[in-house]
């Protein structure tokens, strides 16, 4: 009987100030590995796979038929495709530039409305705000609309520049050069070999 009371008096204590919300992108910062597995090198990796996953869709859905994966002499990732490039209009409901809440919010992407993808091979919207908020520097560069878009975020996601309409160009797709956090994972360095391996089994599952 000693043990029930014990337990009986503990789960009295378990009220509505045990509860912790965490805000915006600072759930990933604290639970890494609920989203990309572990903070070695597989969750490392897994950070290019969402972004260049965002890529892919494009190609299923048939607007994009290139898509390059850089690793940065600097330690940063950069990959490009040449879809139709991430919206940069206003939000209907956030009221801010749309690129700016695929960026900064969890479950928000082409993928969970009826108009956005038929196809897809990630989570557009989940994946590269993962990738944002355990990045210490993202940089997005969007061609759309006649113009180049740029906008940076910084220190887990938050925005350091808004987004500003640059040259005009006749190219659509989307840049992404993302550098992890090196206090989030064990190691920052990315294995060419790893990556090349993942994307030549990609090249092929969807030639």
């Amino acid at each position: 009987m000693a043990d029930i009371d014990n337990k009986t008096d503990g789960a009295a204590t378990y009220g509505a100030s045990d509860i912790t919300v965490l805000e915006g992108l600072e759930a990933v910062r604290k639970r890494p590995g609920m989203y990309i597995g572990s903070t070695g090198e597989r969750g490392l990796h897994h950070l290019v796979y969402e972004v260049v996953d965002n890529s892919v869709d494009e190609a299923l859905a048939g607007y994009a038929d290139h898509i390059e994966v850089t690793i940065q002499s600097d330690g940063g990732i950069k990959v490009v495709d040449n879809g139709r490039g991430i919206p940069v209009d206003e939000h209907p409901t956030e009221h801010r530039p749309t690129v700016e809440v695929v960026m900064t919010i969890l479950h928000a992407g082409g993928k969970f409305g009826g108009g956005g993808y038929a196809v897809s091979g990630g989570l557009h919207g989940v994946g590269i705000s993962v990738v944002n908020a355990l990045s210490t520097r993202v940089d997005t560069e969007i061609r759309r609309q006649g113009h180049v878009w740029r906008m940076s975020f910084a220190n887990g996601g938050t925005p350091v520049t808004p987004l500003e309409r640059g040259e005009e160009t006749t190219e659509t797709g989307t840049t992404q050069v993302f550098y992890p956090d090196p206090s989030i994972f064990e190691t920052v360095e990315f294995d060419f070999e790893t990556l090349r391996q993942r994307f030549q089994q990609m090249a092929f599952l969807n030639k």
